[in-house]
């Protein structure tokens, strides 16, 4: 098991090696620019992680050596987490990093294996629109009516519901500008080509092999 694992990794970096398909016109320019975005999103998104890690060490230190009470820090560990899930959303999806089920990729056939994540991509987007109006509505209604969290600290909730409609808002575009890209320029432009670490992938890689 551990040798097919290896394998697959191994398959998986050579692919990453591979010179990225430069997608012209202003899809491209669109493609470049969430690519910008989400490397920024990516850096304060592991700074907001690490942010919360030291808001609740200091909520430990505070409450169970210094005996003090604590307001705020559970929520702003809560806020920190939320905004560093939803921002990255889009950037792991750009990368094909979602938790998938990769059983059967390397059962069917590259045709098929195609329409299935083309299928996903367009259901996925579906719901993740959705979830994002939604959002935006809770939003609008936090802002408006000046709603903030039942704690003692009593924040504004239109935080959480921001980070959550903007997050949302950025994988749906990243969603649409990878099946635009498969339409327009095939698979490997919207992310397909790269093998999975898993069993598909290795199954995969063991056919390869018996093909050699």
């Amino acid at each position: 098991m551990s040798h097919a694992f290896d394998a697959a990794s191994a398959a998986s970096e050579t692919a990453r090696t591979a010179p990225e398909p430069r997608v012209p016109g202003l899809l491209g320019a669109v493609d470049r620019t969430m690519k910008a975005i989400n490397r920024v999103i990516m850096v304060f998104g592991g700074l907001a992680l690490v942010g919360a890690c030291l808001v609740l060490s200091y909520s430990v230190v505070v409450r169970y050596w210094l005996k003090e009470p604590t307001e705020w820090q559970d929520e702003m560990a809560v806020f920190l987490i939320v905004g560093a899930t939803f921002f990255s959303a889009a950037a792991v999806q750009a990368k094909r990093g979602h938790v998938a089920i990769e059983a059967l990729s390397g059962l069917l056939s590259p045709r098929v294996n195609r329409a299935r994540l083309l299928f996903a991509d367009i259901v996925s987007v579906i719901f993740v629109t959705f979830f994002a109006w939604k959002s935006w509505t809770l939003f609008h209604e936090a802002w408006v009516d000046g709603q903030v969290s039942q704690s003692t600290w009593g924040p504004p909730l239109w935080i959480p519901y921001a980070l959550m409609a903007t997050g949302m808002s950025f994988l749906a575009l990243q969603f649409v500008l990878q099946i635009v890209e498969a339409f327009n320029y095939g698979p490997r432009s919207a992310g397909w080509a790269d093998p999975k670490v898993g069993l598909g992938a290795a199954t995969a890689d063991l056919k390869s092999g018996a093909h050699r």
